[in-house]
């Protein structure tokens, strides 16, 4: 969709500046992951660096792919938000990440839309210290809002 579309549910605003990011998945080790699964299944473009986020208490690569990009996250340790996930599901589809350069509108818009932030926004270490939150929908889906430059 082309911004200044207007879509479904839009809700009026044809001027949102809003675009998917990645999609996150929380594993239990970013190279294993990568070496026995997503590379020889998908053939990967790309894949970064690991980087360490001490904020979020996490590990992250990014994997570019042909349509896309996928963050693999990896606890730093069992504080993690992402240890929990991987002992209780193994793992897996964990969020959809949108970028926006109107971020803090959009805390509003998201706020009012009835999503909770998970907390206050945070500098990312996988984002140039870009801001970053993390908001649950009313469906309880999970969703992470970051700052473009």
């Amino acid at each position: 969709m082309q911004k200044g579309s207007e879509a479904p549910g839009g809700g009026g605003n044809s001027e949102v500046d809003i675009r998917i990011h990645h999609v996150g998945f929380a594993v239990d080790n970013i190279k294993e992951y990568l070496d026995r699964f997503l590379a020889p299944l998908v053939k990967p473009q790309s894949v970064s660096a690991t980087i360490e986020d001490p904020i979020q208490r996490v590990r992250v690569a990014f994997v570019k792919l042909e349509g896309g990009t996928i963050e693999l996250i990896e606890a730093m340790d069992d504080s993690s938000p992402v240890s929990e996930i991987v002992k209780k599901r193994r793992g897996g589809l964990y969020h959809l990440c949108f970028a926006t350069s109107q971020f803090d509108a959009m805390l509003v818009r998201f706020t009012n839309l009835g999503c909770l932030p998970l907390s206050d926004p945070v500098p990312a270490a996988a984002f140039g210290n870009r801001r970053l939150v993390f908001f649950l929908t009313p469906k309880r889906d999970l969703f992470e809002l970051i700052e473009t430059a």
